[in-house]
């Protein structure tokens, strides 16, 4: 400690003019003078001690550390690994997936301490015989069911489309949710339109369930002039305020305080809707995760927090976020809030456990922290190569299989779906995404983009354009010019 703030005083016994600094640098420079002088006084009081420790330290450097108590063990430390790796057979035996139907549903009014069995627990209503059971079941109607297995199979329609458009060189970037596909578009169909989410990257299931047109999403990943977000964002970090789907940011762990913020706004403004925050396991690990939960937890706020469970954090494995010490939903009994850990690949699961999330959120019953366990089939992104990390056969292994099969299999099950109408529906998608794609196009695609309206990069910001931007974008202008 004392090292460091000798340190500090060296560093900031190097004052700087203040007439050559700018008002911010002005203020910094304030500051460490302020803090140098604390450092000074500090280390005059315990001048002593401040020498005696440095000859500790000296002495200390030239001992093995064993030796200096030789009847304690050695320190070391536990750096969580991957059951498997590139060549390894996948085995998932180890992990616990209890019968459909087998959680308990407490009251949506229950106390938190009710819900806390669950967090260990995991929510399923599709059984093996692909019926739906217990006491989760939402009994949705057929078209319902439908609808949501219309809106799967377009997401990775769509997935699949774009991803072959960034290896073709049609755009930079481009992220899929191949498997996680029920969880977005189960908990469109579960919440209200006007309520609000603050999602991450692989959550384009919500814009697609709510109508929003794929042109749009197209014209955003080509960056092209149909981009209502003008070129502004990476490709897939959709916005839309008609659609209360807030910008997403690459800047993880950010959406837990955005959306508890919001829905406390909501409670302060005596509002009734409710607000959804995303993240996935690996941002569990950010400070703004906590931070989100104490807030949520302290002032009882009405949102749902949703961790998307999809065991890896692009390299990572999800043990490096905790959870080789306890589930992710488990984080909530800390907090004092409702807890729930959700088969993610359960369209039925997702949908129910969302809508008791939002009707104890609405009825001003508290928060919910909500594991969606899954599995992210794919690549991170298209800049990520997984054989490097991960079994190639990895993904089919997973014990809780596909979701638009397991729900295409309940509908079948139910006589309400065949392989005939399945295959229309799929090529009705596919029409759907193809002509979508070759209308975006013809407005351009990334690399044609850049010459046009340069301008704009300047406007949108400032309600008065400083003088030296302003000189920033007729030198830019002047220059296209040329």
């Amino acid at each position: 400690m004392f090292l460091i703030l000798l340190h500090l005083l060296e560093e900031f016994e190097r004052p700087r003019p203040l007439w050559v600094l700018s008002g911010q640098e002005h203020r910094n420079e304030h500051r460490q003078r302020f803090l140098a002088g604390y450092v000074k006084h500090t280390l005059q009081l315990n001048l002593p001690l401040v020498r005696e420790r440095i000859k500790r330290l000296g002495d200390m450097s030239d001992k093995d550390p064993a030796k200096l108590k030789p009847n304690r063990p050695v320190l070391h430390l536990h750096v969580p690994e991957p059951r498997f790796r590139p060549g390894d057979t996948p085995d998932f035996s180890n992990v616990t997936v209890p019968a459909a139907g087998e959680a308990p549903r407490p009251d949506v009014a229950a106390p938190a301490t009710e819900t806390h069995p669950l967090t260990k627990h995991l929510v399923r209503v599709l059984g093996e015989d692909h019926r739906a059971t217990g006491p989760w079941e939402p009994k949705l109607d057929a078209d319902t069911l439908r609808k949501i297995l219309k809106d799967m199979v377009t997401v990775r329609i769509f997935d699949d489309r774009m991803h072959r458009s960034q290896r073709q060189g049609k755009t930079s970037f481009y992220m899929k949710c191949l498997g996680e596909e029920a969880i977005a578009i189960a908990t469109a169909a579960a919440l209200d339109r006007d309520d609000m989410h603050f999602p991450t990257y692989r959550q384009q299931g919500l814009l697609i369930a709510r109508g929003y047109p794929l042109v749009d999403m197209m014209n955003q990943i080509y960056s092209n002039k149909g981009d209502k977000l003008k070129g502004r964002q990476l490709p897939i970090m959709y916005s839309d305020k008609a659609n209360n789907f807030f910008s997403i940011s690459g800047n993880l762990g950010t959406q837990f305080p955005q959306a508890v913020g919001w829905a406390m706004g909501a409670a302060i403004k005596g509002d009734s809707r409710i607000c959804m925050g995303w993240i996935g396991d690996g941002a569990t690990a950010e400070g703004d995760f906590h931070s989100a939960m104490t807030f949520a937890a302290v002032y009882n706020v009405p949102v749902i927090l949703a961790v998307v469970n999809n065991q890896w954090a692009i390299s990572s494995f999800s043990g490096i976020a905790g959870a080789e010490r306890a589930t992710f939903a488990q984080r909530a009994v800390g907090y004092g809030i409702a807890g729930l850990r959700v088969d993610g690949n359960d369209a039925l699961a997702v949908y129910a456990a969302v809508r008791w999330a939002a009707e104890r959120a609405r009825t001003n019953s508290g928060p919910t922290l909500i594991e969606f366990f899954t599995y992210r089939a794919e690549a991170h992104s298209t800049s990520d190569d997984p054989s490097g990390y991960r079994p190639a056969n990895e993904g089919k292994a997973w014990p809780l299989g596909d979701p638009i099969e397991r729900l295409k299999a309940h509908l079948i099950a139910r006589g309400e779906w065949n392989e005939e109408r399945h295959e229309a529906m799929t090529a009705e998608c596919d029409a759907a995404v193809r002509a979508a794609q070759k209308e975006a196009e013809k407005i351009g695609i990334l690399p044609q983009q850049g010459k046009d309206n340069i301008g704009s990069m300047f406007e949108d910001v400032y309600a008065e354009l400083p003088w030296n931007i302003a000189e920033q974008r007729d030198a830019a202008l002047d220059e296209a010019r040329d």
